[in-house]
């Protein structure tokens, strides 16, 4: 079933209302994009299912981008081809039409995750790769003490890694992801010894888990950690962050074979 907002979002949030400046603070990360070009291999034509403003688009070779919110494909840049206005539950490509697919920071918005992937699996001859979060991992990150509501909203959202393995058969592997302290994804985990930047509105807009909660808990949320870190509240418990190259957290990347 095609469910669309009236600017062709799918599934749970309308990008028309939250996606301005989304390409901006959501930048490719090379470290991020040296796992996924590996877990595609040497396939020659990708598939990128809810495909956005084309990050990571450079770990493939030849792309074809599957993207239904009409605000997000005008983000894409020049230099990428423009994206399909079709949704994963219903893709228009014959079996077997690509070498691999991938799908990037996606499936936790699809109205019916199960088909969207079984979707991907058939037009796809080799791996299915997807960069998603861990729900059982989402609250041990240091924002659930500040905004439970959002780290909450994530958990419920994102498959499990056992829900996404099943729906896409064969052969699967789930690989944690390290994030480097500078991404230049900004994911909320992305600012894991950079707390200062989820005060911006900005940021943190452009993590869709922050549209499901009202304006009380975001106020809520910049008042406490803006005073934690004025007292040195938030260094005294989390600053050797600040220190870490890298954090592992509930960032995974599920490949799977058929």
């Amino acid at each position: 079933m095609d469910t669309r907002t009236q600017d062709g979002s799918a599934g749970d949030v309308d990008y028309g209302a939250i996606g301005a400046g989304y390409s901006s603070y959501r930048r490719p990360d090379e470290q991020i994009a040296r796992f996924i070009a590996d877990a595609l291999g040497d396939a020659q034509t990708v598939l990128n299912v809810g495909a956005g403003s084309g990050s990571y688009e450079n770990a493939a070779r030849t792309v074809t981008a599957v993207e239904p919110s009409r605000a997000m494909r005008d983000q894409r840049p020049d230099r990428l081809a423009r994206a399909i206005d079709a949704v994963a539950e219903d893709l228009p490509f014959e079996d077997g039409a690509f070498d691999a697919a991938m799908t990037l920071f996606s499936v936790h918005q699809w109205s019916d995750v199960r088909a969207g992937l079984q979707e991907m699996r058939r037009v796809t001859r080799g791996p299915v790769v997807i960069l998603t979060c861990d729900p059982a991992l989402v609250r041990d990150f240091w924002l659930y003490r500040y905004a439970p509501e959002v780290l909450d909203t994530e958990a419920r959202r994102y498959p499990t890694v056992e829900e996404l393995a099943a729906s896409l058969g064969g052969t699967g592997s789930v690989q944690t992801v390290p994030i480097p302290l500078h991404c230049t994804d900004g994911f909320n985990e992305a600012y894991f010894g950079r707390p200062e930047m989820l005060l911006d509105p900005a940021a943190r807009q452009a993590c869709s888990a922050w549209s499901f909660v009202d304006d009380h808990a975001r106020e809520r949320f910049d008042k406490s950690l803006r005073h934690d870190l004025e007292t040195g509240a938030w260094d005294a418990e989390y600053g050797h962050l600040r220190r870490r190259t890298a954090y592992e957290g509930s960032l995974v990347l599920v490949r799977a074979t058929p």
